[in-house]
């Protein structure tokens, strides 16, 4: 992606196209580059994509917590102006948006998750023990795919650079250990807000099963599958992708 990361007031994002906004959420480890498709598709087809840099590692230690992101995009909405957004979020990206939802949804106009953590955690902040040994860290990296050879040596020497930083370790175990405190099950069915679940039928972090459970909790969701697909369906699958959210915001008319 070309465009120049915006920074005003305390905030960092990435803006393009024109229209109803979707606000992209990334995950624990995850660039705003991986929304990149996303990004190109539906910045012409009549929506603003806006991708904040969420304040993963820049928190304290205490707010380093899924409400506090949460609470960090609601005034991330407010400087923006937004009303009625459609919020975007894959892993903890997921998580962050169905906070949201539960603590402001007037603000939010439909959700779009996929690989969400907040029902089901397979430790993300687990397996560090060998963090220095890089082969160990690219096999957690390719792991996280379907086809290992998504994981780019880019995308390995990022997560490799993250957890041998004791700063971004510590907060990433904050992370884990929240996302589990936070666990949404009794939160879902109340959320009566029109959600698409795009889902890797292989995923080994969020398994197809948690899909399942969003499913069933959610009172008005849409589940969809892509086969061969790990953690990450927009990296993975863009051109999928895509074309099933594209059909699905046209279902639903959020335009």
């Amino acid at each position: 992606m070309t465009h120049r990361l915006k920074k005003e007031k305390n905030f960092s994002y990435l803006e393009v196209g024109e229209g109803q906004p979707i606000i992209v959420l990334h995950g624990l480890m995850g660039g705003l580059s991986n929304f990149d498709a996303v990004s190109d598709y539906f910045s012409t087809k009549g929506y603003k994509i806006v991708i904040p840099v969420l304040p993963i590692y820049s928190m304290s230690l205490l707010k380093t917590n899924v409400k506090s992101f949460a609470n960090y995009l609601h005034d991330f909405i407010e400087y923006k102006g937004f009303d009625n957004v459609i919020l975007l979020g894959n892993s903890l990206g997921g998580h962050i948006g169905l906070y949201h939802t539960k603590l402001f949804p007037e603000k939010v106009k439909a959700l779009v998750i996929t690989g969400s953590s907040g029902l089901y955690e397979s430790a993300m902040g687990s397996g560090y023990t060998k963090r220095s040994d890089y082969e160990v860290i690219k096999k957690k990296a390719q792991d996280v795919f379907y086809d290992p050879a998504v994981a780019t040596k880019e995308i390995v020497d990022e997560v490799y650079e993250t957890v041998n930083d004791r700063n971004k370790l510590i907060k990433t175990l904050a992370i884990a250990k929240s996302a589990i405190r936070h666990n949404m099950a009794k939160d879902l069915p109340n959320m009566n807000i029109p959600t698409c679940i795009i889902w890797g039928k292989n995923d080994n972090v969020t398994p197809p099963e948690v899909a399942v459970e969003f499913d069933n909790l959610l009172p008005d969701s849409d589940l969809y599958w892509i086969d061969k697909c790990g953690h990450a369906a927009m990296m993975e699958h863009p051109e999928e992708f895509n074309n099933i959210l594209d059909a699905w915001l046209k279902s639903r008319a959020l335009y």
